[in-house]
């Protein structure tokens, strides 16, 4: 088993870059921002830097280290690709803490999600396979959704932000469900077989494997119900609309 050499570690390096940028949100790029709104346009934009370059990387790590499985051993592009996330994740969720406490649902998801990520990258050496190919696959929709909801926040008082809101609403609900609602669930479902099978034991205990399930399946979970509220509200708005050109 490798043994982790804390020299190896990015995080220190990544983690300045995202509070670097986050501070350059709150302070720069949003000072003028609704105090209300400006907590979510400056988490939007460290997103917006974490997502793409999470999906390159991913992907560099997956193309780069074939033939590869779930219990491989995690190559050096895994864990470039596992410390950028892990950094990008520790600052948001220090962002939800000190800023949006109340806001269990993503401090919860954070903190499942950086535990996932830590034990494959710090504990176990192993498997990060299937956290770079749900990477690819959470992230991808990633600068989308965050233009997106950088748009939400201000429709309310900018036409434009409302233009925008509205066109890239179908694109991004299409995008979002082909990710989460229909590859991410088949790769989930592939990915618990094989752990729960054992066949990965002798290199990931398998309460580690049999915890990563449970916070993927959860992560899939909140991500179909969530999608599909927003379905149904864009239905809602489209027979609204059509019923009040009918009167």
């Amino acid at each position: 088993m490798e043994t982790l050499n804390p020299v190896d570690s990015h995080i220190p390096a990544f983690f300045s870059l995202f509070s670097v940028i986050y501070v350059i949100g709150y302070f720069v790029a949003f000072r003028n921002w609704n105090p209300k709104h400006r907590p979510d346009a400056t988490s939007c934009l460290i997103s917006l830097a974490h997502g793409t370059p999470a999906v390159v990387l991913a992907m560099y790590a997956l193309f780069t280290n074939l033939p590869t499985g779930f219990a491989s051993q995690n190559s050096k592009s895994d864990n470039l690709a596992l410390d950028f996330s892990i950094a990008y994740f520790t600052v948001d969720l220090l962002h939800y803490l000190v800023l949006l406490p109340g806001d269990v649902l993503f401090i919860a998801h954070h903190i499942a999600t950086l535990f996932v990520f830590v034990t494959c990258r710090y504990m176990v050496f192993h498997g990060a396979f299937a956290i770079m190919v749900l990477l690819v696959l959470a992230e991808v929709t990633s600068a989308l959704q965050n233009i997106w909801t950088l748009a939400g926040l201000r429709r309310a008082d900018l036409a434009l932000a409302s233009n925008v809101h509205r066109i890239l609403s179908p694109p991004f609900y299409v995008l979002y469900s082909i990710m989460r609602v229909v590859l991410g669930p088949l790769f989930f479902l592939k990915m618990s077989i094989y752990y729960l099978s054992g066949q990965a034991d002798d290199v990931i205990p398998r309460w580690i494997s049999f915890s990563w399930i449970v916070v993927v399946g959860g992560a899939i979970l909140v991500s179909i119900m969530w999608i599909l509220n927003l379905w149904l509200e864009l239905v809602r708005e489209i027979k609204g609309i059509g019923g009040k050109k009918e009167r």
